[in-house]
Order: C-alpha cells, then sequence, then structure tokens
C-alpha cells in the first residue's frame, strides 16, 4: 500500500528538524507542495533547501496550486470548510504521481497538529475511497519556536494556557485563563485587550528575518502594527503570533 508522510519541519529554521524527520526524509520517494503563488515563494525555497541538506536519494518533487479562499468571509466555518474541499481535489490529483508501495510526504510548516488542514484533508481523501496509510512526524510549533526567542514558558505554574485565534480573541478574553497564545490575527486583535496585559509577539519566527517584541500591550501595540505592516508590505506576506498573560512577569 501506499503511505504518506506529513512531516512537520518548524517554523522556519532548518534546523528544526527533528532527527525522527530527518531520517523520515530520507524513505521518501515524492515530495509533494502546495504552491501558494510568488508572493511566498521563500516558504516553498524553504523546503527545497531542507531536502537538498538531507535528502541524498532519488526524489521527485511534485506541486500543485493552492485554492485561493476569501480572507473576509461572512460565514468563516463554511467558507474553510469549502477551501479544505478544494484543496483535497488538488491533493488528489497530487496523488496520482504516487505509484504502488511508494512513500510520499507532505512538508508541514510548524507541526501538522497545529492549525494545518492536511491531516483533515487526507482524511477526507480516505473517505472517498483513497487507499493509503498515514505516518504524522511532529515539528517544532510557531509557539514553542516564540516562546523559545523570548525565553519564557508558555504557562504559569499551575495555570491553564488557552491557544486561539484572533477572531476569537476578539469576541472576548477566553474564561478562566490568563495565558493566551493567539494564531491567525491580520486584525490586531491584542489591541482590544487590557492595556496592562503583557504580550510576547513574533513573526518569521526560526527565520533569518524573524522579529520579535515583547512589553505591556499599552506601551508596545503600536509598534507592533508598525512593524508588521511595514515587514508583510517589504516581504509581501508574514506569518506572526503572539502570547498574551495578564500577570507581571517575573523578568520581562
Amino acid at each position: 500500500m501506499r503511505k504518506i508522510l506529513v512531516i512537520g519541519i518548524g517554523a522556519g529554521n532548518p534546523d528544526h528538524l527533528t532527527v525522527q524527520a530527518v531520517k523520515a526524509l530520507q524513505t521518501v520517494d515524492v515530495f509533494f507542495v502546495l504552491d501558494k503563488g510568488s508572493v511566498k515563494q521563500e516558504l516553498v525555497d524553504l523546503r527545497s533547501s531542507i531536502l537538498e541538506a538531507h535528502v541524498t536519494r532519488p526524489y521527485r518533487w511534485v506541486e500543485g496550486r493552492d485554492p485561493d479562499r476569501d480572507r473576509n468571509p461572512a460565514d468563516y466555518v463554511a467558507t474553510i470548510d469549502a477551501w479544505r474541499r478544494a484543496r483535497a481535489d488538488v491533493c488528489l490529483s497530487l496523488l496520482s504521481e504516487l505509484g504502488p508501495d511508494e512513500v510520499g510526504a507532505f512538508l508541514v510548516w510548524g507541526d501538522p497538529s497545529l492549525y494545518d488542514s492536511t491531516l483533515a484533508i487526507l482524511d477526507d481523501l480516505l473517505a472517498r475511497g483513497s487507499e493509503f496509510s498515514v505516518e504524522v512526524i511532529p515539528g517544532v510549533t510557531s509557539v514553542a519556536a516564540l516562546t523559545a526567542g523570548h525565553r519564557v514558558a508558555l504557562n504559569q505554574v499551575g495555570k491553564p494556557v488557552q491557544i486561539t485565534t484572533g477572531r476569537r480573541l476578539a469576541a472576548g478574553w477566553p474564561s478562566d485563563v490568563d495565558d493566551v497564545a493567539v494564531m491567525l490575527d491580520a486584525k490586531y486583535s491584542f489591541e482590544g485587550v487590557d492595556p496592562d496585559t503583557w504580550i510576547y509577539w513574533g513573526a518569521y519566527l526560526g527565520m533569518p528575518d524573524e522579529i520579535l517584541i515583547s512589553g505591556r500591550v499599552g506601551e508596545v501595540a503600536a509598534e507592533i502594527r508598525s512593524v508588521r505592516e511595514e515587514a508583510r508590505a517589504r516581504k509581501g506576506w508574514i506569518m506572526d503570533t503572539y502570547l498574551l498573560r495578564r500577570d507581571s512577569p517575573a523578568s520581562p
């Protein structure tokens, strides 16, 4: 049976690859890539450089065009469901390049379990009748890269942490938590929280262009907005995340 590896490659630093991931790369016959267009070619190039550095056996590289989606939909859930179905159609076409008993792989930014659609897409294809086995190789998440960059722990002693989106944060601070890690926020939702809240923000985590800013929201929100907008205009894309902490840090 054909086998699909879903390999987490970290937040942007090629050194984020685990030993398990490097070993897995050496077993792959076909690498599948969803091309997001010329603006994000840097993300494709990074994947290519990882293979050049770690893979010594012959392999094939197959690209498909990642479907566009509405970034400001009226119905967010329905829009994401439709986008994932369109992505699944593209991936189904890509898998036609995988021969019997061959191993294919998707190189997933960060970790396949955190805000990534690859596993859901493969489940969709299996439900449609495709036949292949799936193995997941975990990777360094952007949240881990963020806290490492700021040299802080994700959690406080005896307290829970919630990982959410900017869309959900804008609707209100989650109940019963003092620490909130926020991903997928293009609307600067942190500007609506208590200005005394501490924020640890980072963009292009693990990459040469990494940017880190921390401080109380009331003191650094304007700086984060300015830096983020400048970086996005310069590079054409941005990936960022941040940790909000209600209690004052012991050593900011």
